[in-house]
């Protein structure tokens, strides 16, 4: 499924060094989630949870300092000379030494480096990545002692003005901890090969170049997210970062350590938001199909408004994104679409999701 076709915005990855001169701008879609103020209170849940001093106490043996590429140094950030690498963030998956990141900081790196709390470095190797929803697992030999696996929590419980902890090394600093809350939920952002990364989590918390990667804790010392993207007029943290939701990171890295491909659905169509005689839940209005596509294949056409998919019903682009996620490759499901005001029901064999938009 391609993303919907909303204006770009000035959202760009946040791995730093060398890297940033290949930024991927992103489309974020903006929903209707109120933005909610923080009240600036150290404790990080206004009912209950850690402080932030806690939550970070819990958790920063967890998180790690990836660097890619050429002769960068990890002292970038500190008066160091960078060199020709780029640096992110990353966070301990489990005790065999797997580590998840974002697969825009390691994508197409055979130099692979990861530095620990206390300064220890081992050579890291890719076990496996998943370009649409930036997500990718590194693989360290290093001692059980250096290996402290953070939990992944449900980002699906996760509530808008829930505070949120962000640990990483933004310039090269290692080991930065920021807070701040949840600022909107259901947000959409686009991956590196251009396809949509749904239910996406928008906080407030400072997050800069090089917190790529790296953990976004609830009050509970959970991952709740892996920061990816900030969406700022300056490139820096005055503006929203957004986060992919540890659901999805807890399907993908399942797969990949398993030493599995990621697929996903594809259904082959561009599509925005349908409005009909000011219907804002109208449905998803195809403006292109693929050709030879699946939605081809099976009868779609531009200008169709898709209002059903296997039975749920579609109001937005974004449910559409959804519900096409929610089935796999090979599948054939039941697209309920308006054309010229007659209800048509097609039968559409899903394909797999290609390595671009």
């Amino acid at each position: 499924m391609n993303r919907s076709e909303y204006a770009l915005g000035a959202v760009v990855t946040l791995v730093a060094g060398a890297a940033i001169g290949a930024g991927i701008y992103a489309a974020v879609r903006p929903g209707g989630t109120t933005t909610v103020i923080q009240d600036g209170s150290q404790q990080i849940a206004a009912q209950s949870g850690l402080t932030v001093s806690e939550v970070y106490q819990r958790t920063y043996r967890g998180v790690v300092d990836i660097v890619v590429g050429g002769p960068s140094s990890f002292e970038f950030g500190r008066g160091g000379q960078q060199g020709q690498g780029g640096e992110g963030s990353g966070f301990v998956y489990d005790d065999r030494g797997d580590i998840v990141t974002n697969n825009h900081v390691v994508a197409g790196e055979s130099s692979i480096r990861v530095r620990f709390w206390n300064g220890s470095q081992y050579t890291a190797k890719l076990v496996g990545h998943d370009p649409s929803t930036d997500l990718a697992v590194v693989k360290v030999s290093a001692p059980a002692s250096m290996l402290h696996p953070l939990t992944l929590g449900n980002s699906d419980a996760i509530e808008v003005g829930a505070g949120v902890v962000a640990i990483g090394s933004p310039f090269g600093y290692a080991e930065s901890v920021t807070s701040g809350i949840v600022s909107a939920l259901h947000r959409e952002m686009t991956s590196p090969d251009g396809f949509t990364i749904d239910d996406a989590i928008q906080t407030d918390a400072a997050i800069n170049h090089g917190n790529s990667g790296g953990p976004l804790l609830n009050a509970q010392a959970q991952v709740i997210g892996v920061n990816s993207q900030i969406q700022s007029s300056s490139g820096g943290s005055d503006g929203v970062g957004f986060a992919i939701p540890s659901n999805t990171i807890r399907s993908v890295a399942s797969t990949l350590v398993a030493g599995k491909t990621v697929e996903h659905a594809y259904l082959g169509v561009r599509i925005t938001d349908a409005s009909t005689a000011g219907d804002v839940d109208a449905g998803a209005l195809v403006t292109r199909v693929g050709a030879d596509s699946p939605a081809a294949r099976g009868g779609l056409a531009a200008n169709d408004i898709v209002i059903g998919i296997a039975g749920t019903k579609i109001t937005s682009s974004e449910d559409l994104s959804r519900a096409v996620d929610e089935h796999k490759p090979g599948e054939t499901i039941e697209v309920t679409v308006l054309r010229k005001g007659q209800k048509h029901v097609l039968h559409v064999k899903l394909g797999t999701r290609p390595t671009t938009a």
